[in-house]
């Protein structure tokens, strides 16, 4: 079954935030570094077996703008000139209901490879 679309898309807080609203009532406000480290591009989740890049000092980053792709996911392109995610309506739902759980991960990731702390 094809998911609807939100009925909205708002970028808020000078495009640092999304806020997602679906007509069943869920709403998520997911901020712009949240969205960017849990990019659904190849570059961030890797080809077939091959890692993706783990990305990392985006605290600061924005998005710049949103981008329909057909009727069921967005492009979002963010000013770090990241623009190859495509996330779809499911893809934005469960990031709005894993949000924790996602970025409790991606903490963990950046300390296991010691790399530069991430904002929040």
């Amino acid at each position: 079954m094809d998911m609807p679309p939100p009925l909205e898309l708002r970028l808020l807080g000078e495009r640092r935030w999304l806020r997602v609203s679906f007509a069943d009532g869920e709403a998520y406000e997911l901020g712009a570094e949240f969205l960017r480290v849990n990019s659904p591009s190849a570059e961030v989740r890797g080809h077939g077996r091959g890692g993706g890049v783990l990305p990392v000092g985006k605290a600061d980053v924005r998005v710049k703008d949103i981008q329909p792709v057909g009727q069921y996911a967005v492009r979002l392109v963010f000013d770090d000139g990241h623009d190859s995610g495509i996330f779809s309506w499911a893809y934005l739902r469960e990031l709005g209901r894993n949000r924790r759980e996602y970025w409790d991960r991606y903490l963990r990731q950046v300390a296991a490879e010691g790399r530069i702390d991430a904002g929040g």
